[in-house]
């Protein structure tokens, strides 16, 4: 029965030679700072507008500033891509595009690949300068293969600075064209989600992250032997694409909040992002406080003052905001706060697993003042409890907490 199954479960090849699943999982990683989570975040919104379901997780480095070139500087994305909806973001990757040879052994450490895991590297550092990096390499490419995995050695550098003085600053949109080869992506819907994400650069800027993509896409017609098709769910419904953070940002303009006050803070800081770009347009305003104590601290001036007000943070933010939200409870003052979780402590999941940020939530506070907590589970319910929380807040005069 096992290997029945094993045989149902396999990539069946289509009449144009695309091997046809149902679901798959796409990691990126590199060095802090490359890009590789605005790749996968295309990649991911790309597939969401086609019809597929979709499911990312960044990868954060365990350091705040990592040297490169070492496990701890790990970063990336991971995207699973269904032809239904997807739940969660899955166990082991099918493919992965790796900018360096080291990267990929952080996430081998957390056994994040199998056997057969496809592993698409960078291989400028086959001919780097520096003797040390090059047996690096060497010693990676032959550790991979006695994993079991398979290696295709792709000039990601040589072709970028076909367009680009620095590929440093190309490499993630050439590999947006890779992938969209690779699993069969709408072109024109790729060249969209380029124009819409760098919509406030010039056509210049545009015109050459436009032809890097279509580059990464010939390249990988050209060179690759292998292709795969993930069938879109059928839906006449307009669909968006939106991660909680950004479900939050639009909850906040659907509740009528008018002033969301923060300090910027991993993994919190695109809520205040997303609001930047509407909600003075809906008559609110983004106060970015030098720190996370005079954030809170102006949300709670404003709401004592009579405007609805909400703070966005993460587990360290929150823990400087403890006394002064013992203050909003004892002066019974109406105030939504965020805490967008991490993993466990410090940075999250690279270090340990926990769910310190609820605890601290729940208990990190005096044992007189309540509180009101809300989790909520889905991407919907990010945005509908917001106006749910405000409505609470000003009800009970209290804070009103979310852990997500």
């Amino acid at each position: 029965m096992e290997n029945l199954t094993n045989i149902l479960a396999a990539p069946a090849p289509n009449k144009t030679g695309k091997k046809v699943v149902s679901r798959h999982i796409v990691e990126i990683v590199s060095d802090s700072g490359e890009g590789a989570q605005k790749a996968g975040q295309s990649f991911a919104a790309i597939s969401a507008k086609m019809g597929n379901g979709v499911w990312t997780v960044e990868i954060i480095p365990s350091d705040i500033e990592p040297p490169p070139r070492t496990l701890q500087s790990t970063s990336g994305i991971r995207i699973r891509i269904g032809s239904d909806t997807v739940t969660n973001a899955g166990d082991e990757a099918d493919l992965v595009v790796a900018f360096n040879e080291v990267a990929p052994f952080s996430r081998i450490e957390q056994d994040a690949f199998k056997k057969g895991t496809i592993i698409l590297i960078e291989n400028s550092w086959a001919q780097d300068d520096d003797p040390s990096v090059r047996e690096s390499y060497a010693k990676a490419i032959a550790d991979f293969e006695k994993l079991e995995y398979v290696v295709y050695e792709i000039p990601m550098a040589e072709e970028c600075l076909k367009f680009v003085l620095d590929p440093k600053k190309g490499k993630n949109m050439w590999v947006l064209g890779l992938l969209s080869y690779i699993y069969s992506r709408d072109l024109k819907t790729a060249e969209d989600q380029i124009a819409f994400i760098f919509k406030k650069k010039s056509q210049a800027v545009i015109d050459s992250n436009l032809q890097l993509l279509n580059a990464g896409h010939e390249w990988a017609a050209e060179n690759l032997d292998f292709q795969f098709e993930i069938p879109a769910m059928p839906t006449g419904k307009e669909l968006v694409v939106m991660n909680g953070n950004e479900a939050f940002a639009f909850g906040t303009l659907a509740a009528g909040i008018e002033v969301c006050s923060m300090y910027p803070i991993t993994p919190a800081t695109s809520v205040s992002h997303m609001l930047a770009e509407t909600f003075e347009k809906a008559g609110g305003l983004v106060h970015q406080a030098e720190d996370e104590i005079a954030a809170i601290g102006f949300a709670i001036g404003s709401s004592y003052s009579g405007k609805t007000a909400l703070t966005v943070t993460s587990g360290p933010g929150l823990a400087l905001k403890t006394e002064f939200i013992g203050l909003a409870i004892m002066a019974e003052v109406p105030l939504v706060i965020i805490d967008v979780q991490r993993g466990g402590p410090s940075t999250g999941m690279p270090t340990k697993i926990e769910q310190g940020d609820l605890l601290a939530v729940l208990y990190g506070a005096a044992g007189d003042a309540p509180k009101i907590v809300m989790a909520p589970t889905t991407i919907e319910e990010c945005f509908q409890f917001v106006i749910v929380a405000r409505q609470i807040a000003e009800a009970f005069r209290t804070p009103v907490f979310f852990a997500f």
